[in-house]
């Protein structure tokens, strides 16, 4: 599943999208706001597409890696939630809003879904004011991955 929206290429990762796509996740700045990746997170990727339809999507532009960002099932909570992490050179130009933007028309849209939420930490403004934009509403706080307090937004389809 290959979507185009204005600026952006969103395809599934391969394996040669690794290397790139490992130094953005462990880029400091990046690495500040989201867990760590577990090993082998291109494959569950990929395992995802099979089963449900979905998975995060590497970000192109200009057919640069400088992200990814989409739809991702969290067992933990059991729902889908809508998520971005971009490489601090691409911040600030609209990109996260395009692709959750397109997240949620997929998922609603295609996939039908019920319900999408996104979790960040609670100064994660950046992130919390792409929920906004997207129509999310802010909910509760929870625990996720070793993190102790995460602010919850989300939005259903109706």
């Amino acid at each position: 599943m290959i979507l185009q929206t204005a600026r952006l290429t969103l395809r599934p990762l391969i394996l040669n999208d690794a290397d790139a796509y490992l130094a953005i996740r462990h880029h400091p700045e990046v690495a500040r706001w989201v867990p760590k990746p577990l090993p082998g997170v291109i494959e569950r990727f990929s395992a995802s597409w099979e089963e449900r339809r979905y998975a995060p999507w590497g970000v192109f532009r200009d057919g640069k890696l400088i992200g990814h960002g989409g739809l991702n099932y969290v067992p933990e909570f059991g729902e889908t939630e809508v998520l971005w992490a971009l490489h601090p050179d691409a911040w600030g130009k609209g990109y996260a809003t395009e692709v959750a933007r397109a997240a949620l028309d997929y998922g609603f849209e295609t996939l039908g879904l019920g319900l999408i939420f996104a979790i960040t930490l609670p100064d994660n403004l950046a992130s919390q004011a792409v929920m906004k934009r997207i129509g999310l509403t802010y909910r509760k706080r929870v625990e996720y991955r070793g993190f102790k307090d995460v602010v919850w937004f989300d939005k259903s389809r109706d």
